[in-house]
């Protein structure tokens, strides 16, 4: 077997957790079956990973990211402010749409952590994850577009995250139809519309 670095491992075996959990469900997914999926033995996993607190942070974080990445792309400045946020949940949604069950197993990662004594940390550090992952978008993006919101970055961030996270259980139970690209357009338009006109901006003494 070639040797590779803790942190690889680490990345390889949070992966085929991901693939386990998706195909066969939180509770049922064991650290042989991650093993065998990730293709080493029983010691590597308990070498790299010392609980399974540890295991579930790391898949939390890890399907965090997928998502991230792709909307992180997205929203490159653009002509306007309203064609950078709609590319932005564009990618997003084009996500979803593409791993649903990813998506899926992240509701029952929440579900999992808030009824297993010890764990419900996760679930709490799951939705920060979410929130905070927004605030540093939305601030991004602000400085780069040069632009001063309505609302506190904070309060945005907190409202992106339980939107997009009640729009996608939503489409995970409802399934596809084409209701979904006017309800993205009417969030395009309301946070668009939260950026201050210029004479609402403060000016200096």
């Amino acid at each position: 077997m070639v040797r590779r670095p803790s942190a690889e491992r680490r990345r390889q075996l949070t992966e085929a957790a991901i693939r386990v959990m998706t195909r066969d469900g939180v509770a049922r997914t064991t650290t042989r079956s991650i093993a065998a999926e990730a293709g080493v033995s029983l010691s590597v996993f308990h070498y790299c990973f010392d609980s399974k607190q540890a295991l579930v942070e790391s898949v939390i974080e890890t399907i965090t990211s997928h998502s991230v990445a792709v909307v992180r792309e997205a929203i490159r400045p653009r002509g306007t402010l309203r064609e950078t946020v709609a590319a932005g949940f564009r990618a997003y949604w084009e996500h979803v749409s593409a791993h649903p069950g990813e998506h899926m197993l992240t509701y029952e990662l929440t579900q999992y952590a808030l009824r297993r004594p010890g764990f419900e940390h996760l679930a709490r550090r799951q939705y920060e994850l979410y929130r905070d992952t927004y605030a540093e978008l939305v601030g991004q993006l602000a400085h780069d577009m040069d632009f001063t919101l309505r609302v506190p970055v904070p309060v945005l961030a907190r409202y992106l995250a339980a939107m997009t996270d009640g729009l996608t259980l939503n489409f995970l139970v409802l399934g596809d139809d084409s209701a979904w690209a006017d309800i993205l357009d009417t969030i395009t338009d309301h946070v668009a519309g939260l950026v201050c006109d210029t004479d609402e901006v403060p000016h200096g003494p």
